[in-house]
């Protein structure tokens, strides 16, 4: 028989987009950056924000009650370890995902979910009538915005790799789609003989090359702009595909692990960087994040089966599926037949 716990656990669960929107909100007013230094009062962060000082109040008092701030006396609120992850100083901060999932367009996308359990296509294309590449592309601020989300969690994602691949192995590493080039930098911090080359849009690479000079490493890496359809640059030991082959379906996914295999030599190996889709009634966070992907992009999380079955249409043996820190892992293919 169902139970009171269960009616309540399931309401919670009804109200979750509740949560979701209050840390939208304390991120986009940049709150916890202002709580950084200690605790202040409502009336202080109402006036640093420009918020009303009673809304701002009933904001940060129901987000004191999930854990994300503390309630002080006299209407003033401290950081707790959690909220301390929405300050945008701090290593592995939130505050640009939360800021990201709570923007018109992603949150207009998610409420047309039935519409893609129905039809089967892409929530975002349906409601903003183009794909969300072109939505952006025409719109800075909304990619700016989901640019700096990719790259809040790019430190924490290189150290779990890092943990679990030996990249002493290789002498030239190709990120395809490597973003601000924060995760290669940080495998060329680790590995000092290491080469590197970050592939990306010209947007983005020529905001990476400058960030690669001012840590150093300009003259072991290089930043180079094209289309990862089309091609990649050739000659690198290990060629590096985090977080972009779920933005896909199954053919254009294909399309971009072929072009890498294109670029490969015979003994170049395959890294991804990704969800890996576990067991029935578990790992919600790949499960949710395929909604996502449903949801905005087209693409998909995979299971390790099915990340197989991909790699083999592409020309590519599976060798291994190495678990990280939760929720990503890292899966390592070869050419067919090295």
């Amino acid at each position: 028989m169902p139970t009171h716990k269960a009616r309540a656990d399931l309401l919670r669960l009804i109200n979750g987009f509740h949560a979701s929107q209050a840390i939208h909100v304390a991120a986009t007013l940049g709150l916890a950056d202002l709580l950084g230094s200690g605790p202040r009062t409502t009336a202080e962060l109402a006036a640093a924000t420009k918020a009303h000082p009673t809304a701002l109040y009933r904001l940060m008092r129901a987000l004191a009650s999930i854990g994300v701030f503390h309630e002080d006396d006299d209407r003033s609120f401290s950081l707790t370890p959690v909220g301390d992850f929405l300050r945008t100083d701090v290593a592995g901060t939130h505050a640009p995902m939360a800021q990201l999932i709570g923007r018109p367009n992603y949150w207009q996308a998610w409420g047309a979910l039935l519409y893609a359990v129905r039809s089967g296509t892409t929530a975002f294309d349906h409601v903003h009538g183009s794909g969300v590449w072109e939505y952006r592309a025409q719109r800075p601020e909304e990619t700016f915005i989901f640019d700096r989300a990719m790259a809040s969690g790019t430190e924490r994602f290189a150290e779990a790799v890092l943990e679990v691949c030996d990249f002493g192995r290789f002498h030239n590493v190709i990120d395809v789609g490597g973003g601000d080039g924060m995760f290669l930098a940080k495998i060329l911090a680790a590995y000092p003989s290491l080469l590197g080359t970050l592939f990306d849009q010209p947007h983005v690479t020529t905001k990476a090359a400058i960030s690669l000079e001012a840590l150093g490493l300009s003259g072991r890496c290089q930043a180079i702009a094209g289309n990862f359809f089309l091609n990649v640059p050739e000659g690198g030991d290990v060629y590096l595909l985090k977080w972009i082959l779920h933005d896909w379906d199954d053919t254009a996914a294909i399309g971009i692990l072929r072009s890498c295999r294109r670029a490969m030599k015979p003994s170049s190996r395959l890294l991804v960087v990704e969800h890996v889709i576990g067991l029935p009634n578990a790992s919600p966070d790949g499960k949710f994040m395929d909604l996502a992907m449903m949801v905005v992009t087209g693409g998909r999380e995979r299971t390790e089966d099915e990340f197989a079955i991909l790699l083999a249409e592409a020309g590519f043996q599976l060798i291994s599926v190495t678990p990280t820190v939760p929720p990503l892992s890292l899966i390592e293919g070869a050419l067919k037949g090295a």
